[in-house]
């Protein structure tokens, strides 16, 4: 079955709406139990308005079809035993299941009570994390973003030295990788006022959100060899939304000599849906094209059938008043992750050049995404300018900094003639004070 085919229908009507954001083409995992119950969770497939079960469909024997060490690891409560056991169990998955919803399968959708059991509206599921994230890296992929940060601290020399020689990144904290929809608590921290000034301990005063995607690794690669980037993309399982809160009044602080900290360890939010590489094959984009002048990148990060993927994303954001007069989120930033410089396959490459053991469930995020354009810029420090170019919300307030009580929501969408339109879902997160 060719599972991203435009007219591929499912008997799960809602999921055939034109504006249904996971039609049978998409097919997200996720890890789920019903609201208000005590039960563990366990993995699921969105599909229209409703998610499956999937574990339920396994132990009814509904998918007959599956190899029985894929099946077992269906059941689990996180993606990572699927993860682990390769591509081929990764595509078998799939394929077993879109078979299951499709519209000419009579299996589930005439047996009333295993439909009822394993399928429950989205509205009544309580998402709980898709992956046990063991190790997460976020990278520096967007020409935009380093150079439009570069300016601002280095007007002459915006971008490193090294920046569009390789993918500059650094290994984040996976014990504060959290589920899009967990508030996130105002961090503590040193930072000084002005230069020269003592640092000072307190609330973060310019807190900050990152659009970025992510992706989840699938198998990994044993210590001490490398991923060659023709085969990189080969072990990406799927693909999380990312938010990167981030404290840039800590950060600047603490940034010298070593980079990244507390300004940074306190939260990242995913989305609860994991979307398999092989639902977004249509949207693949060629990577863009060097600047004249640019370093070719050195042979290890070369491959012919590399690819970007063509997805939009949207930042959207409302204030406490705004929610509290029923005002809607309003969009303040939009770009594409086909902008990205570097390629995930580049980043995996690189990632593993030095011997560097990736495994199953491990987290690697882009780094902000932005555009050229100032509404395409992927976070308030460049959406703001550092707070030159405050942006107005419907309640009558400006924002430089995320203030207490805000919400961040991040979408994204994948949209293309003769191919069915796509959602990503959304990873969402409201502000609390400090304690």
């Amino acid at each position: 079955m060719n599972t991203t085919d435009p007219q591929l229908r499912s008997w799960i009507e809602s999921a055939n709406a034109k504006d249904s954001a996971f039609p049978i083409q998409m097919l997200p995992w996720c890890s789920f139990r019903r609201a208000g119950s005590s039960e563990l969770p366990r993995l699921g497939v969105a599909i229209g308005d409703v998610i499956l079960e999937v574990k339920k469909c396994v132990e009814a024997g509904l998918m007959r079809a599956i190899d029985p060490v894929v099946g077992e690891a269906l059941c689990g409560r996180t993606l990572n035993p699927l993860l682990a056991l390769g591509e081929a169990a990764w595509i078998e998955a799939r394929a077993s299941v879109a078979e299951l919803l499709s519209e000419a399968c009579e299996t589930l959708r005439e047996s009333n009570r295993w439909r009822k059991r394993a399928i429950i509206p989205a509205d009544k599921a309580e998402f709980a994390m898709p992956v046990e994230i063991g190790n997460y890296t976020d990278f520096y992929a967007s020409l935009h973003h380093a150079t439009n940060v570069g300016s601002m601290f280095r007007p002459d020399n915006p971008l490193m030295p090294n920046w569009k020689h390789m993918p500059v990144g650094y290994h984040g904290r996976a014990s504060s990788v959290i589920l899009g929809g967990t508030p996130i608590r105002r961090p503590m921290g040193q930072s000084v006022a002005k230069e020269g000034a003592a640092p000072e301990f307190g609330p973060s005063a310019a807190l900050d959100y990152e659009l970025e995607l992510g992706c989840i690794i699938g198998t990994g690669n044993a210590l001490g060899t490398r991923i060659p980037v023709g085969e990189a993309t080969r072990h990406i399982f799927g693909y999380v939304l990312v938010n990167d809160w981030s404290a840039r009044d800590i950060q600047r602080w603490e940034y010298q000599p070593l980079g990244p900290f507390n300004g940074k360890n306190f939260a990242t939010s995913i989305s609860p849906f994991v979307v398999q590489r092989h639902a977004l094959e249509p949207f693949l984009a060629a990577p863009p094209k060097r600047a004249k002048g640019d370093p070719k990148p050195l042979p290890y990060l070369v491959a012919e059938e590399d690819r970007s993927l063509d997805i939009r994303l949207e930042v959207l954001l409302s204030s406490a008043a705004m929610r509290e007069k029923g005002l809607d989120p309003i969009v303040v930033s939009t770009s594409n992750a086909k902008e990205l410089y570097w390629t995930f396959a580049q980043m995996i490459a690189h990632h593993s050049s030095s011997g560097c053991n990736l495994r199953p469930g491990d987290l690697v995020a882009s780094g902000t995404i932005s555009g050229k354009d100032d509404d395409e810029r992927g976070c308030l420090l460049e959406r703001t300018w550092k707070g030159e170019k405050p942006i107005k919300l419907p309640d009558g307030t400006k924002r430089t900094w995320l203030e207490d009580g805000d919400e961040v929501i991040m979408r994204a969408s994948c949209v293309k003639r003769g191919a069915r339109t796509l959602s990503l879902g959304e990873v969402r997160g409201v502000v609390l004070p400090a304690e």
